[in-house]
């Protein structure tokens, strides 16, 4: 995919962090990243999930294309993240998983505090025009404010927790069905039991088709659930020789990563944000542009399905 496919120059870009949001609840104030062009008003917002023991300073390959190209990007750090080092047997542990999505509502809640903590920034965000993105367990994070919920112990799924100032969402390596579960995950991890016939808001769901999770008894196939069994407005983006780092994602030499792929990389930053700007203004055509170059892209690097609400349901290559 070229970058022709994006048809604006990117902007010098602005972060500020640690924005310290009181969290008294929590035990750990909250501390964001807030990050946005120098220019332009009207700009939608992402909030931004990180994975198991990332922080607000990870996905900088994302974040800042996001910005670049006329997005404000809001990342809090969970409290799984590395730079907190809670122990093992912290109180909260158990309860992690409803901190985070916690924390995602709580960055929407103080966008008055956030705007205002960068310089500049004040007056310029379109509060009608918010999405959620996340990776891995930050994926399944966003999800929940898509509409996703846990299963209990009898299969019965828990607390709704939509946020309908959440109009669409970016979904990378999100964990497919509790059912499909290790022992060892089904014993310590009972959140990844995850229902999504209600998870009815627009998403793109990113899976690679080389991810071999060890939490899963499935294969690749397993991160593909979401797509499959959500029903609205969904697209798949099936990335070719992707790992569980989508080829690098989560920072630029980042040491996990063992799919290191730029080529890879650089289509995520275009193809999310492609699908981002359409999904929160449906007249902007990026989104149409970016699946017409990847179809014509010679290099197959991934493959796209899509498909609708309502009796139009289907799939199109």
């Amino acid at each position: 995919m070229s970058s022709s496919t994006i048809t604006q120059p990117p902007t010098t870009i602005v972060s500020a962090r640690p924005v310290v949001l009181p969290a008294p609840d929590r035990g750990e104030d909250l501390q964001v990243r807030v990050s946005a062009p120098v220019t332009g008003d009207g700009l939608p917002v992402v909030v931004f999930s990180h994975g198991f023991g990332q922080s607000m300073d990870a996905y900088a390959p994302l974040a800042d294309h996001w910005a670049a190209h006329g997005f404000a990007v809001l990342q809090p750090t969970h409290l799984d993240s590395r730079t907190l080092a809670l122990p093992a047997d912290d109180p909260r542990t158990p309860r992690i998983w409803r901190f985070r999505v916690e924390d995602l509502k709580r960055v929407l809640d103080e966008l008055d505090l956030l705007e205002a903590s960068l310089p500049g920034l004040k007056g310029r965000l379109d509060r009608d025009r918010v999405a959620v993105a996340g990776h891995s367990w930050g994926a399944q994070t966003a999800s929940t404010l898509l509409g996703a919920r846990v299963l209990d112990a009898d299969g019965v799924p828990g607390e709704d927790m939509t946020d309908p100032r959440v109009k669409a969402g970016v979904l990378l390596a999100l964990p497919g069905r509790g059912d499909d579960l290790t022992p060892f995950a089904a014993e310590h991890f009972s959140f990844m039991r995850p229902s999504f016939d209600d998870m009815t808001a627009p998403a793109l769901i990113v899976a690679g088709d080389q991810d071999r999770s060890a939490l899963s008894t499935r294969g690749p196939d397993w991160f593909t659930d979401p797509y499959l069994l959500s029903p609205g407005s969904k697209s798949l983006l099936t990335l070719s020789g992707a790992e569980h780092s989508l080829g690098g994602i989560s920072g630029y030499g980042a040491a996990e990563t063992t799919d290191e792929s730029p080529e890879r990389v650089t289509l995520l930053q275009h193809l999310t944000w492609a699908y981002l700007r359409t999904a929160l203004d449906p007249r902007d055509t990026s989104w149409q542009a970016a699946r017409s170059a990847l179809e014509e892209d010679p290099r197959g690097l991934g493959k796209l399905q899509s498909k609708e609400p309502g009796p139009r349901s289907g799939m199109s290559g």
